[in-house]
Order: C-alpha cells, then sequence, then structure tokens
C-alpha cells in the first residue's frame, strides 16, 4: 500500500513500515501519529519511539514477544525485551508491559502514564520458553529456568529410557536435564563441554558453515561416556544439523546407546512473527516422520514433547502461540 502510494523503502526491515505510517500522518502529536499508525499494521511487535521530551513503549495486543518494565536506582524508569537486563544495571523489576499497552515517559514528568490502546489477546511465543529467553528471565510471573526444568520433568514421564546418563546440550538445554534427571533418576552429568566462543549455529547460511561451527562448538568428555547409555536432553531440533553431529560426536566418544530427548514438540511450521526461522523445506520435522529423523540423525530413539505437556509446563490457564508446532497463525 505504501509503495503503491509513492513511498520509498530504505531497508526490508519491518519496522520500517510503521515509521512511513507515522511520518504520512496528518495528525498534530507524535502519540497520536503512533496511535493511527497501529491501528492500521497487524503482527507481533514490541516498540520504543522516541521523541524531541517523550519515550513511547508499545506491546502488541497478542503480547507475542516479552517486554518488561523497569526503574533504576536513580528513580528512572527502563524498558527491556527480558528481566535479566535490568540484573546487569541493578534496575528493579516493577512488572510486564501488558499486551496491547502503551506506556509513555514524559521528560518533565516523574512519573510514566499508560494507556490500553488494544483489548488484549495474549498469545505468549511457547518458544522464548524454551530456547530464545535467557534462564535468568522472568516471562509473564514465570521463571523460564523453571519452565524449562519442568518441560525435562515432563518428558521423563512421557518417556521412560533405560539409561546410565543423563546429559544436556549446552547451554540451553540444561535446565531441561535436570529436570529430566530429577523425575527419571538418572544421574546428571556435563558430557559436553560447549565453546563459548561460537555464536548459534541454527542462523548459519550454509550446511558446510553449521557442520563446522557445530564441530567447534561442541566437544565430549569420553571418560563420562564411554561405554554408557546415554539420554541427551535438548530444546529444539529444527534442521537436524545438531543432532546428527552430537550424536556422531557421542558415539566416536565411546557413548554405547544414545537416546535424543527434544524438550519441544515438532517443529513443523515456520514463525512469522518477529522471529527469523527456517522455511518449511529447510524444517526436518515438516518433511520427515519421527522415525525418519531418527534414521537420518542416526539416534538409538528420538523423543519429542507434546504440545499438551509444553503447555503444562508453562502454565495451562494462558493461552499460547504454538505456531511452529500447530500452525494456527492466530493473527489475520
Amino acid at each position: 500500500m505504501l509503495i503503491d502510494e509513492g513511498a520509498i523503502f530504505q531497508s526490508d526491515m519491518d519496522t520500517e513500515n510503521i515509521i512511513h505510517l507515522i511520518a504520512r500522518s496528518h495528525k498534530e502529536h507524535l502519540k497520536d501519529r503512533i496511535v493511527e499508525a497501529l491501528n492500521i499494521i497487524k503482527g507481533a511487535y514490541c516498540l520504543v519511539i522516541q521523541g524531541r521530551n517523550k519515550i513511547f513503549a508499545i506491546r502488541d495486543r497478542y503480547g507475542v514477544r516479552p517486554f518488561s518494565l523497569g526503574q533504576l536506582e536513580d528513580g528512572g524508569y527502563i524498558v527491556s525485551s527480558e528481566t535479566c537486563a535490568f540484573d546487569l544495571i541493578g534496575a528493579k523489576f516493577i512488572r510486564d508491559i501488558r499486551p496491547g499497552e502503551m506506556i509513555i515517559f514524559d521528560k518533565s514528568k516523574d512519573e510514566y502514564e499508560s494507556i490500553q490502546l488494544f483489548e488484549p489477546d495474549p498469545k505468549i511465543c511457547a518458544f522464548e520458553y524454551i530456547y530464545f529467553a535467557r534462564p535468568d528471565s522472568v516471562i509473564d510471573g514465570k521463571s523460564v529456568y523453571e519452565v524449562r526444568k519442568e518441560m525435562g520433568r515432563a518428558m521423563a514421564k512421557e518417556n521412560k529410557i533405560q539409561a546410565d546418563l543423563v546429559i544436556p546440550v549446552p547451554d540451553s538445554g540444561v535446565s531441561a536435564a535436570l529436570g529430566y534427571a530429577n523425575e527419571s533418576g538418572i544421574p546428571f552429568e556435563m558430557g559436553i563441554v560447549r565453546n563459548h566462543y561460537v555464536g548459534r549455529t541454527f542462523i548459519e547460511p550454509t550446511q558446510a558453515r553449521r557442520d563446522m561451527k557445530v564441530k567447534l562448538k561442541l566437544s565430549p568428555i569420553s571418560y563420562l561416556l564411554k561405554d554408557k547409555r546415554i539420554v541427551v536432553v535438548d530444546d529444539s531440533l529444527v534442521r537436524g544439523t545438531t543432532a546428527k553431529r552430537i550424536i556422531r560426536i557421542l558415539k566416536d566418544a565411546g557413548a554405547k546407546e544414545v537416546h535424543m530427548c527434544i524438550t519441544s514438540p515438532t517443529i513443523e511450521h515456520p514463525c512469522k512473527y518477529g522471529i527469523d526461522t527456517p522455511s518449511y523445506e529447510e524444517l526436518i520435522s515438516a518433511n520427515m516422520s519421527v522415525e525418519e529423523i531418527r534414521a537420518y540423525i542416526k539416534a538409538d530413539s528420538l523423543s519429542f514433547l507434546s504440545i499438551n505437556s509444553l503447555v503444562k509446563s508453562i502454565g495451562d490457564e494462558r493461552s499460547y502461540s504454538l505456531v511452529s508446532f500447530d500452525g494456527n497463525y492466530f493473527i489475520n
């Protein structure tokens, strides 16, 4: 619509749409221009917009992504996508910014103003709890660390595996692996060491680079693994690249059996709400059955957490965005 009306875009960022809409508004005040723009767009967003004397923080009506409000020791306010950012600078967490809420910080006022722009329809992204958020964050009043442990406990209840050790894929699988070990009674060990100077593998552009990064990123502790039956706990399985490499690493290190437990459901659909996830063609669970994936990654067994257990682990009193698992793109 904007291009048809003569707008010229300088990037391919979706945020630029909002800037164009604000700039083209004929409203007198910036607040009203922002509100007019947000009444046109649909989707998931957390925005911080700075004017001459005011800062606006806005969360979409679904609250798909986390957004938190905090206060500094000197009385100033701060907003962040995750509460863990407050801990670093000694800020106090006040509350989550509500879905559909606009908060206005005015240079001339000590207190912020809150306006409920849209009727809330919470659909918090379940994948924030599974993978995206840091374990020391709190989202919607729930500790990410404790939720991940609960996912591990739920996985142990769903899958009774005879094994000698439970090991996590570091670092995102650690919390869930602890929960699995606690529930199953199988000893927990850090059987894989992670190189923290290597970034995330699933966003690398080529398969060769993803394979090399996995090799650089993870190293086994061989004396722990030799002749052992291992339960490996990871948070998700996207392309299968990392899982296949991990199983090969463990078996090369002498593991007798490797049972892969994924504490999320099968990822069969791309997320369209603010996360750059792979296409259908690249998602292994969109193209293979669980048994076919197991054979591909060469695991002795492969298990995924059910959607029902996932929701219960987070807290089934709320509605969550589960688009990666069920394909319900609820924003039309």
